[in-house]
């Protein structure tokens, strides 16, 4: 059971991180329409993997230690690695949109 929520979040993580590179990829070739749509795909990704997040640090609030592990780590990692670099390509997105005014 905890693998499986380990993984979703480092799937949901991994995803929301490569559709927010295709948000940028859009933007650079001036889509504008589907960089913002990407992005928004991104959030949703990033807000699954949250909220598994969420659910595992309420289990330990709740008295249910979870075994810590590399696994765990990278999903960790994984997940803040992907809000900031979400992050920083919205800010990069929003200097291509400055540019072409």
């Amino acid at each position: 059971m905890l693998e499986e929520e380990i993984f979703k979040m480092i799937s949901h993580g991994g995803d929301a991180r490569a559709y927010a590179y295709e948000a940028l990829e859009a933007a650079r070739t001036g889509d504008m329409v589907k960089a913002e749509e990407k992005l928004k795909t991104s959030q949703d990704e990033l807000d699954l993997a949250h909220n598994t997040q969420t659910k595992l640090i309420q289990q330990e609030v709740n008295g249910e230690p979870l075994k810590m592990s590399l696994l765990m780590v990278h999903a960790q990692d994984q997940l803040m690695t992907a809000i900031s670099e979400k992050c920083l390509i919205e800010q990069m997105i929003k200097m291509y949109q400055d540019f072409k005014k």
